[in-house]
């Protein structure tokens, strides 16, 4: 049974901060790379960031860069999300994702495993 399970989110105010939880279990373990995506209302899901769970190397959406940082703790099974300097479009319902494959996953097809999702909200 593959299971991930985010938490951290809320209301925050424009740039201000959250950071996202996501505790990976059963066989996302099997995982090598995790991601978050978010998706607001009437818009499609879209790529934030991901890790490698194996050397640490991150890469991001250029929307986030600078302001969001992705990481990782191996025993905890578990990828964080911090994310700075939040403006109103961050509004979205971000979700954790995971995937083993060879290069740079961005995009939503290329994920095997999702979590339910965790509502951000950034009023201005």
């Amino acid at each position: 049974q593959v299971q991930l399970v985010e938490s951290g989110g809320g209301l925050v105010q424009a740039g201000g901060s959250l950071r996202l939880s996501c505790a990976a279990s059963g066989r996302a373990f099997s995982s090598n790379i995790m991601g978050w995506f978010r998706q607001a209302p009437g818009k499609e899901r879209e790529f934030v960031a991901a890790i490698r769970l194996s050397g640490g190397s991150t890469y991001y959406a250029g929307s986030v860069k600078g302001r969001f940082t992705i990481s990782r703790d191996n025993a905890k099974n578990t990828v964080y999300l911090q994310m700075n300097s939040l403006k109103p479009e961050d509004t979205a319902v971000y979700y954790c994702a995971a995937v083993r494959r060879y290069g740079y996953p961005s995009t939503s097809s290329e994920y095997d495993y999702w979590g339910q999702g965790t509502q951000v909200t950034v009023s201005s």
